[in-house]
């Protein structure tokens, strides 16, 4: 194996192009004089080259010398960019993190995190990417993504887990529907109605499921959603009812749409949680950072009004 040079005869040969001057440099660096010309020497045969014409008056570069100490410096600068990086991320959020989120819950939560997020970590490059539930844990373990922000459950023993709030579930009706002239509705409610759903890829159909065979209601067998809007939709059609995020219909329902009207489950009783995950063997203080302004985000723009989420 060929042996390299190492970071300290790199540091002695441009502090010496530096100084021009053997003892200078020596003092410069905290070492004897002979023992820099050591250094040097050792450097030289270990490359094969003359990188200095020794002589009186000021050291002068070879050539090839002024090659190498040009690469040299380079390399300097990198490690001491490695060096701030490093000290930066165990202190604050820098560099690039590429974050995964499902299509319920990252367009309707992100908006109120990036601003804030730029505001405290102006170095951040924050990477978001809507990736199809079924395929967010694999591409987390795979290293496509440094970080999922999910429906919980989600993890195993090569993920950590960290639950941010609980978000309520509203119950969706046509404006028209017997349900749309009470304030909030219960669990009960559900008996008998006919519940449009997501598919089985979403967190969110096994809960609804559990909850209709709990309570009597409907999952609609011949229609599985493939997104909110076409769901809401669907609801706004007179189809059925759904329980769709509280992030999401207000967002969406208030301000959109004029045939579907969503009400509160009372004491927001029916809610999922949402969380981040990342690998285990990652960097966990930063994941931690990311979940506080996330959190605090949410506590400043929605734990407010109507069916407010719940923080953990």
């Amino acid at each position: 194996m060929t042996k390299l040079p190492s970071m300290l005869q790199m540091r002695y040969l441009v502090a010496l192009s530096e100084t021009r001057h053997f003892r200078k440099a020596a003092e410069a660096m905290g070492i004897s004089q002979p023992s820099l010309s050591l250094q040097i020497g050792n450097l030289e045969e270990l490359l094969g080259l003359r990188l200095v014409e020794r002589g009186r008056g000021p050291v002068t570069l070879t050539p090839e010398g002024r090659e190498v100490v040009a690469r040299a410096s380079r390399i300097l600068h990198e490690v001491r960019g490695i060096m701030d990086l490093t000290a930066a991320l165990q202190t604050g959020l820098t560099g690039t993190i590429r974050l995964g989120t499902t299509p319920t819950i990252g367009p309707y939560l992100m908006p109120f995190v990036v601003e804030r997020l730029h505001a405290k970590y102006p170095d951040l490059r924050l990477y978001i990417r809507e990736v199809a539930p079924r395929d967010l844990r694999g591409e987390l373990l795979a290293g496509s993504l440094d970080v999922i922000l999910t429906q919980l459950p989600e993890g195993g023993a090569d993920l950590t887990t960290q639950r941010l709030f609980r978000e309520p579930l509203l119950l969706a009706l046509p404006d028209d529907h017997a349900l749309a002239a009470k304030s909030e509705v219960t669990e009960a409610d559900l008996l008998d109605l006919n519940v449009l759903s997501l598919g089985p890829d979403y967190a969110m159909h096994a809960q609804i499921a559990a909850l209709c065979q709990q309570h009597g209601g409907i999952i609609a067998r011949d229609y599985e959603g493939t997104s909110l809007d076409a769901i809401r939709q669907m609801v706004g059609m007179g189809m059925g009812v759904a329980l769709l995020p509280r992030l999401y219909a207000w967002s969406e329902i208030d301000s959109r749409s004029s045939n579907v009207t969503v009400r509160p489950f009372r004491r927001s009783s029916v809610t999922r949680s949402i969380g981040l995950v990342w690998r285990r063997a990652a960097n966990a203080g930063m994941f931690e950072r990311l979940s506080d302004v996330i959190r605090n985000a949410a506590r400043a723009n929605l734990q407010t009004g109507q069916s407010p989420i719940i923080l953990d």
